[in-house]
């Protein structure tokens, strides 16, 4: 177990880190559901309201693998903007390039894509983008370079992929190593154990 199993079991969800291996017997929430260093009968206290919302936002920053200081623009941005904040920014999360590219099959995890995304793997609208961090906009078009379509990694992720798990405002094709952004993400179609309203009085406080 690394390091990221670590960081589900302190959060005691699947934050699915580890792509696949997450479904799997070899799951480290599965096999140890307590926190690290911790003892599965130890006595622990009931965490305070600060504590809960803390850990909230711990573990959204760690399912999208981003830092502090980003994940708080985001909300700064998300709180400028007219509706409901916890949503908006969660849509802001969900449309991120690293994000999208994981959706669609084309990288088993998160941090994979990240990577895949960093090294110029992909394209949007015809075009070559490196930032994964890139808002993507209805009707982008996400698109795996010719010569980045053998990669062992893309192919095997994108054999697996289930259509069935892919969210509603995506669609995918894959015999063209494409997928479309049919509309931006609204919060019933974002299936994160993830509440919001958590984070937003965290930093409103």
């Amino acid at each position: 177990m690394g390091t990221v199993c670590r960081l589900c079991r302190r959060e005691g969800v699947k934050l699915f880190l580890k792509g696949e291996r997450c479904n799997t017997e070899k799951c480290a929430v599965d096999r140890r559901a307590y926190p690290p260093g911790d003892r599965p009968k130890r006595f622990r206290r009931k965490p305070s309201g600060y504590s809960v919302q803390l850990r909230e936002k711990q573990k959204t920053k760690r399912i999208y693998g981003i830092r502090e200081k980003q994940f708080k623009n985001y909300f700064k941005k998300a709180e400028r903007r007219p509706g409901i904040t916890g949503e908006i920014l969660l849509q802001y999360l969900e449309r991120r390039l690293d994000n999208v590219v994981y959706h669609l099959g084309f990288a088993p995890s998160r941090k994979a894509a990240r990577q895949l995304v960093n090294h110029g793997h992909f394209l949007v609208n015809e075009k070559k983008v490196n930032i994964p961090s890139y808002l993507l906009e209805k009707g982008d078009v996400i698109g795996v370079r010719e010569k980045s379509q053998g990669l062992l990694v893309i192919q095997t992720t994108s054999e697996k992929k289930d259509e069935k798990t892919l969210p509603s405002w995506l669609l995918l094709e894959k015999n063209v190593w494409k997928g479309r952004v049919l509309e931006l993400p609204a919060r019933d179609a974002i299936g994160l154990p993830v509440e919001e309203k958590l984070i937003v009085e965290l930093y409103s406080k």
